[in-house]
């Protein structure tokens, strides 16, 4: 038999070590801002070597190290200026411009797999489709194709992070324990610490 492994190839920080101001939250929008423009452009790149990924797995079996390496960044960067911002509200540092793992309170690692099956890559997204269900609720959904209307849910995150944000102006961060719900939410429901 093989043995399993201790640790979850995924790793995902988010340290609510010291409270949030009870007013930044207000204008957290606008400082995130410089980030959310890098973030597009990184999301692009991050699309397109994706499919790059996609039919290197598919034809070698390897996801190429570099490739990995860099959406894994992109995904890391993008998961500090959540839990900065509007994902979480979860710390006042402010989230350093950088792809690699530094000493945050929020952190992504991902153990890099040396060896994929390849026709694995052909039904994996199909295989993820409850997953995406279930985080569609948390997160939200846009426009209702069916019924043709503009109503766009924000979903249970957007409405712990109100509660935290109210909490947080009346508090001064006192009642820290509340924003971990909406950290759960934002991180599709795994924390590791």
């Amino acid at each position: 038999m093989a043995k399993e492994k201790d640790t979850y190839p995924v790793q995902l920080k988010g340290e609510l070590s010291e409270p949030p101001s009870n007013a930044l939250w207000l204008v957290k929008w606008l400082l995130v801002i410089p980030h959310i423009i890098v973030l597009c452009f990184l999301g692009i790149a991050f699309a397109f070597l994706t499919i790059i990924a996609f039919f290197a797995i598919l034809f070698t079996g390897r996801y190429p190290r570099s490739l990995f390496d860099f959406n894994v960044g992109v995904m890391r960067w993008a998961w500090r200026v959540s839990f900065y911002g509007y994902g979480a509200l979860g710390t006042d540092n402010y989230p350093p411009f950088s792809l690699e793992s530094i000493e945050y309170p929020a952190d992504l690692q991902i153990e890099y797999p040396e060896k994929l099956k390849n026709w694995m890559v052909l039904v994996k997204w199909f295989l993820a489709i409850p997953h995406y269900a279930i985080l569609a609720a948390l997160i939200g959904w846009g426009y209702n194709y069916t019924a043709h209307t503009e109503y766009a849910f924000g979903g249970l995150l957007w409405v712990l992070v109100a509660i935290v944000a109210v909490v947080l102006l009346f508090t001064g961060g006192n009642t820290i324990r509340t924003s971990s719900s909406s950290l759960w939410a934002s991180s599709g429901g795994r924390i590791v610490s």
